[in-house]
């Protein structure tokens, strides 16, 4: 809640203390499904924006640049004072959560005991955090500007390993062109009350059934870039990198 925040910014930090340490170490790696979306930029030049709901930063691990990145409900892999929105370099954030933030966990020796607020280089208040959106708070404007840009020239849209009932993300899929095609991975038909059409005549819509590194390695393969993933595989984790081997032994 961001105004329990503001009150007192402490309990928020020392709650994530270990996630915003673990995205910076890359304790949780980059699935298939993300080197997938990196490879359409790559290899295709086809990316023009990818919005995410996660917060997590995995996208973040990717060469993907950051411009077109949308990271719709904030990053843990990014930092910024809550009031003035001035951004903190992460590996410097990253030092100061170190310094001034206990670990509740008891996990790490080297932590301090009590926690000291981490200040705002340019409005001195003492919230900076992770980008991530707070309850009461609203998306970052990037969201929908970049809507407005990217929306109406839409010729395909990939929606990966959502519900799709969280708004105004969700609103993506019928505000793009009755032209444009959408490709739904997914293990569950989502998106009927939005408009997407699971019928076998359906002329725009089309539904990848399964978990989404499952199709997004399948999609991989018809499109050559099996060799490319492989020199990834130790970058993965063991459950991506499990299914790309069964896959490259399976040639």
């Amino acid at each position: 809640d961001k105004g329990m925040f503001l009150e007192n910014p402490l309990p928020c930090l020392e709650l994530k203390r270990s996630f915003i340490l673990g995205t910076q170490e890359r304790r949780w790696r980059a699935t298939l499904a993300h080197r997938f979306v990196e490879m359409l930029h790559t290899k295709l030049g086809k990316l023009t924006r990818w919005y995410t709901q996660n917060i997590d930063g995995l996208e973040l691990q990717t060469s993907i640049p950051r411009e077109k990145i949308v990271n719709v409900h904030g990053s843990m892999g990014a930092a910024a004072c809550e009031v003035c929105g001035a951004e903190m370099d992460f590996g410097e954030f990253c030092s100061k959560i170190r310094t001034n933030i206990k670990d509740i966990s008891g996990d790490d020796a080297e932590a301090p005991s009590q926690s000291t607020p981490i200040d705002c280089p340019r409005c001195n208040n003492p919230t900076m955090k992770p980008t991530i959106v707070l309850f009461r708070s609203s998306l970052p404007k990037e969201f929908h500007v970049r809507c407005q840009q990217d929306l109406p020239e839409c010729d395909l849209l990939i929606i990966m390993g959502t519900s799709l009932t969280v708004a105004p993300a969700n609103s993506l899929v019928y505000r793009v062109p009755m032209t444009s095609l959408r490709l739904v991975m997914n293990n569950e038909m989502v998106g009927r009350r939005l408009g997407i059409d699971y019928e076998d005549d359906s002329v725009r819509d089309v539904w990848a059934s399964g978990y989404t590194d499952q199709s997004c390695l399948d999609l991989s393969e018809r499109l050559g870039w099996l060799d490319d993933l492989a020199t990834m595989a130790d970058e993965l984790p063991e459950s991506s990198a499990d299914l790309l081997r069964k896959k490259l032994a399976q040639r």
